[in-house]
C-alpha cells in the first residue's frame, strides 16, 4: 500500500496547500489516526486524517478560480482580516491563493483547493512565468532596462534573468521565473524608479486578458487542463 506525506495528503485532498498543511501541523491541528500529526509523517489508505476535528470523507470537488484583484486587497486565508480575497470572492467551498500578490498590486490571481497544482505552480524550483506590466514614475532609460532584464541584486540575492520590453517610456511589462517578496517593486527602486502601479496579467498559460477588476470566475476546462500540463501534471 502506498503512502505518501502528511503535507501531500492534505494539499491532495483539498485542504490547503502543502505550506500551509505544514504549519497546520505545527500548530497540532492536524490529527493522523487520533493522535497529533508531525512533520514527516506518512498516510496510507487506511488512516483516518482530521483537521480540526473534522472527518475528510472523501476529496472535495476541485475548484479553479480567476479573481481580478484590486489594489487594496490583501491575499490571505486570514478572514479575520479586512479586505480579504476569501471574502470578496466568496467561495462555499474552502479554497486558497494561489502565491502572492501584494496588497498595492492588482492583477490575475489563481484561487482552488487543489493542493498539488498549486505546490507546482509556486515552488521557487519550478520557475514558472508570471507576467507583470508596471508603470514607475519617470522614464526608464535603456540601461536600466538591460539591467532589468539581466538581474538586479537585492538584499536576498540576484535575480534571475527575465524577459522585460518597453510598452511607453514610463511603462514595460516583464517575466519573471521567479517569485521574491516584492521583486519588481524593489528591482525598480533598486535602479532609481518609484513604482506607480503593478499588475500581474499572466501566470503561466493563464491571461488576465480584459476580465474587469474585483470580479471572479471558474476556469474552463480546457484552462485547467492547459495549466496542469504547464506544470507536468496528467489531467485526470
Amino acid at each position: 500500500m502506498a503512502k505518501s506525506r502528511i503535507n501531500k495528503y492534505l494539499a491532495e485532498h483539498g485542504y490547503c496547500s502543502r505550506r500551509e498543511a505544514d504549519r497546520l501541523i505545527e500548530a497540532g491541528k492536524v490529527f493522523l489516526n487520533d493522535q497529533k500529526a508531525k512533520l514527516g509523517d506518512q498516510v496510507g489508505d487506511s488512516d483516518t486524517v482530521r483537521v480540526l476535528g473534522r472527518d475528510k470523507k472523501q476529496k472535495p470537488e476541485l475548484i479553479y478560480l480567476m479573481f481580478h484583484k484590486p489594489v487594496g486587497m490583501i491575499t490571505t486565508t486570514d478572514t479575520r482580516k479586512k479586505d480579504n480575497v476569501i471574502a470578496a470572492v466568496g467561495c462555499p467551498e474552502r479554497i486558497f491563493p494561489v502565491g502572492r500578490l501584494d496588497v498595492e498590486s492588482s492583477g490575475l490571481l489563481i484561487m482552488t483547493n487543489d493542493g498539488t497544482l498549486a505546490n507546482r505552480i509556486m515552488h521557487p524550483r519550478y520557475e514558472h512565468d508570471k507576467e507583470y506590466v508596471a508603470i514607475v514614475d519617470q522614464p526608464l532609460k535603456k540601461i536600466d532596462l538591460g539591467k532589468l532584464q539581466a538581474g538586479v541584486q537585492l538584499t536576498d540575492g540576484k535575480t534571475l534573468p527575465a524577459k522585460v520590453r518597453q510598452l511607453s517610456p514610463n511603462k514595460f511589462a516583464i517575466i519573471l521565473r521567479e517569485g521574491k517578496n516584492r521583486q519588481i517593486r524593489r528591482m525598480c527602486e533598486h535602479l532609481g524608479y518609484g513604482v506607480v502601479s503593478l499588475k500581474r496579467t499572466r501566470v503561466l498559460t493563464l491571461k488576465l486578458a480584459n476580465f474587469p477588476e474585483g470580479h471572479w470566475r471558474k476556469l474552463a476546462e480546457k484552462e485547467i487542463r492547459d495549466l496542469k500540463r504547464a506544470v507536468g501534471l496528467k489531467d485526470k
